[in-house]
């Protein structure tokens, strides 16, 4: 890494914390008195249930209660609060689509919850749970893939086809008149398999009444604010009657980005008894109830005119939103704009059609629309170069946006506000030895293997939602005893925030790091947060952070003046300590002495927040190098180059790790993560025996710099980097992989790549060619 501001700071402050075992989740927490929730959920895709028999579990010893679709209706929150507002541009019927908090009669996707067991003890419940008789009259077909989005078993009937809202961008007549025109049309197909987050934290959930009478929920979640409303909402309380806290969180990545059912009803079912609530998932419960992600396949055309440069684009997307419509599923259309690219294309046009199965629903996971967007414009850019003869990267740098360019606004969307796209490509290629790979293939060649080399220019709208804009929230509050309470509106969930904002802080106010003192997660602590999501928690929230320091040193300077007689442009402020110059033999004042004299209890404090006039842009350059065996389709990487413009690096060793992880899970995909429903829509990859994880033999030495072009959109100059990482290493890893398989005659492929796909498409072309 390079960029580094600023001292060099001992390791993340969190870290000591989780590796020697002191982390607070949720589940280390639960209350001695809690009482434990078991769901009994469905076993089939689609169906209706005709009969449901609790009673033998009801006098379980240990069972208190076992509640169902009955009981939740009797109480008035039979359904989630439902945010799916259907959309259909091609004048078709849309249908609302509310998720029942149990399910009562109709059953749309495997694992639907029906009944909550709750008992003195998990496996109390667990065992009462099987005693429950469930009937459920299957449905004879469902609904399980694009193929039966306009024919197939309707997941929703009444409604004419599964298409669940439909929304188009740009001008299709004239992206085709242009097309028409062009001297070349490249054609790709497309298909992003279907995952989940496989969160390090399974989700927990404890819903309980506090003495004041509150409504609370303390969960595994990036969004406790989020939550927060939505409960209130549910329960039709005022959002002073409800408190969310989320301790410590092992990953969330979008999928713990907003109210399960599970969360709604371990509250619900406290305020129905009086005690304390705990339920957890087991991973298999997890591939089960998890929301899912990705899923997104289709069609994309790009034209190039007889010199390479592009001339218009054109995207059909298909995504599969899983049994219910939400406002999270629809979140995509916000970041789809990245499918303009680092790329001066004139003009452009896509249509988005988000369909109904009956599988989960599925809603963000890290990048969410940034790295299908990216996957589309690269992988046709790689397959247009080889349609015409050209370099892959001689290719792209053409039709680059040039930095004289900015602000630029792209044919889609999205308005640039700065970059210097060239320089970062030109500095990946020759961080790679681009110019070197034929000769580096001619000797794998000679070995037996396989070699591909692929490139993926990554762009990304940050600190969003694009044209919905929010505000993050900190406050600042120095004890009488010195330390200093840093209270962000943003959630860390393992990036490194804690440690981030300790730092800014330690330097802004001249205090020792250790006596900078944490805290987030908490409702009550703050009037709102726009918690962990979207490459915001810097651009934005450590923002929010930033501007509550000045306002803190600015307050100490008038209680400092108010205790040493001057107006407050007279004190000065260095290194923890506020004076008066002219006064140099009245001793300075600590931050404890202007806590003890502000005459707040607990000490001074004080509330900051940021609103970014518009989003940023952190972007890329991803070079990829890759063997494969023909023997065994075994992939293996050689190099990975990255250069990335995250706008000013506050935290390199914080930055190399959000890089790091990122790449990963865009690899993990594109290797061999994918979600597997038989006919019936049984899932049979619902463990790590089947779905496969990545593991860091996969990997290689990541290798990664950075070039700045620091944005003037907050006043800290970064543009985000937590998703940047999975956003460019999808498509790179897929060009790379499709690169080495097109030496050996394969025409199209699309992932996952694991070893027998791969070598199963080899013999394929291998079969035809002879």
């Amino acid at each position: 890494m390079n960029d580094q501001t600023g001292p060099a700071f001992k390791g993340r402050v969190e870290d000591i914390r989780f590796v020697s075992g002191h982390g607070q989740f949720t589940a280390d927490i639960v209350p001695h008195n809690a009482l434990h929730a078991v769901f009994l959920r469905s076993n089939v895709a689609a169906g209706v249930i005709t009969s449901l028999d609790c009673s033998a579990a009801k006098t379980v010893p240990g069972v208190l209660t076992v509640l169902t679709a009955e009981d939740a209706a009797a109480d008035g929150v039979a359904n989630m609060v439902w945010t799916g507002g259907p959309v259909r541009e091609d004048g078709g019927v849309t249908v609302d689509s509310p998720r029942p908090l149990l399910s009562g009669k109709e059953i749309r996707h495997l694992g639907e919850p029906v009944a909550m067991v709750i008992a003195d003890a998990w496996q109390t419940a667990a065992d009462a749970a099987e005693l429950i008789e469930m009937q459920i009259d299957a449905a004879d077909a469902v609904a399980l893939s694009v193929d039966h989005m306009l024919n197939g078993p309707l997941v929703w009937p009444g409604t004419t086809d599964n298409i669940a809202s439909l929304h188009r961008q740009g001008n299709r007549d004239d992206v085709n008149a242009i097309m028409t025109k062009s001297a070349h049309v490249t054609h790709l197909e497309f298909d992003i398999s279907k995952i989940t987050a496989c969160t390090m934290e399974m989700r927990a959930s404890i819903g309980f009444i506090d003495e004041n009478g509150k409504s609370c929920l303390t969960t595994s979640a990036q969004s406790p604010y989020q939550l927060h409303g939505e409960l209130a909402q549910l329960f039709g309380v005022s959002p002073d009657e409800v408190r969310v806290t989320s301790p410590d969180v092992g990953g969330s990545f979008g999928m713990k980005g907003a109210l399960y059912r599970e969360d709604a009803l371990v509250v619900w079912a406290a305020r129905r008894l009086g005690r304390p609530v705990f339920w957890t998932a087991d991973r298999g419960e997890a591939f089960l109830s998890d929301e899912h992600a990705r899923a997104v396949s289709g069609t994309a055309s790009l034209g190039l005119d007889a010199d390479g440069n592009f001339t218009a684009l054109w995207v059909d997307a298909r995504i599969d939103a899983g049994a219910y419509l939400s406002r999270r599923t629809k979140g995509l259309l916000n970041n789809m704009g990245g499918v303009a690219g680092q790329y001066k294309t004139p003009a452009i046009a896509t249509q988005m059609s988000f369909f109904f199965t009956n599988t989960m629903q599925t809603s963000p996971y890290r990048g969410f629309g940034r790295p299908e967007a990216t996957y589309v414009i690269e992988r046709l850019i790689d397959q247009a170069a080889r349609e015409t003869g050209r370099d892959k990267l001689a290719l792209r740098e053409q039709n680059l946006v040039k930095p004289e360019a900015m602000p630029y606004q792209t044919a889609l969307t999205f308005l640039y506000d700065c970059g210097d796209f060239p320089r970062i490509v030109a500095a990946a290629a020759k961080n790679a030895d681009y110019a070197g790979f034929g000769a580096r293939r001619k000797a794998s060649e000679a070995r037996g293997m396989l070699r591909g080399i692929g490139i993926s220019n990554p762009i990304e709208v940050a600190g969003g939602p694009l044209k919905q804009l929010r505000k993050d929230v900190a406050r600042i509050t120095a004890h009488p005893d010195g330390q200093i309470v840093v209270t962000p509106g943003l959630m860390s969930v393992g990036q490194g925030h804690e440690t981030a904002l300790a730092r800014m802080a330690s330097q802004r106010l001249g205090v020792d790091i250790d006596d900078i003192i944490y805290q987030q997660g908490d409702t009550d602590l703050l009037p709102s947060g726009r918690g962990s999501g979207g490459s915001a928690a810097t651009v934005i929230g450590g923002a929010a952070v930033h501007v509550a320091l000045n306002e803190f040193i600015a307050a100490g300077k008038g209680i400092a003046a108010g205790v040493l007689g001057c107006d407050a442009d007279q004190i000065t402020f260095d290194a923890g300590l506020f004076s008066n110059p002219k006064e140099p033999a009245r001793p300075p004042m600590s931050w404890a002495d202007i806590a003890s004299h502000s005459n707040e209890v607990g000490g001074m404090s004080v509330l900051g927040e940021f609103l970014p006039p518009d989003v940023t842009y952190p972007n890329g350059c991803h070079i990829c190098e890759v063997e494969i065996d023909p023997a065994t389709g075994k992939v293996s990487f050689t190099d990975y180059v990255v250069v990335e413009d995250v706008g000013t690096v506050l935290n390199a060793d914080l930055v190399e790790g959000q890089m790091h992880g990122g790449i990963a899970q865009g690899v993990g995909q594109a290797l061999g993560e994918i979600l597997h429903f038989d006919n019936s829509g049984q899932l049979i990859s619902g463990s790590f025996m089947d779905y496969q994880m990545p593991i860091a033999a996969d990997f290689p030495n990541f290798r990664i710099s950075t070039i700045a072009v620091p944005t003037k959109i907050n006043p800290l100059g970064a543009k985000g980097v937590g998703e940047a990482g999975t956003v460019g290493a999808l498509a790179a890893t897929m060009n790379a992989i499709v690169d080495a398989m097109a030496s050996a005659g394969v025409t199209a492929f699309e992932m996952p790549a694991t070893p027998h796909r791969v070598w199963q498409a080899l013999q394929d072309a291998k079969r035809s060619a002879s």
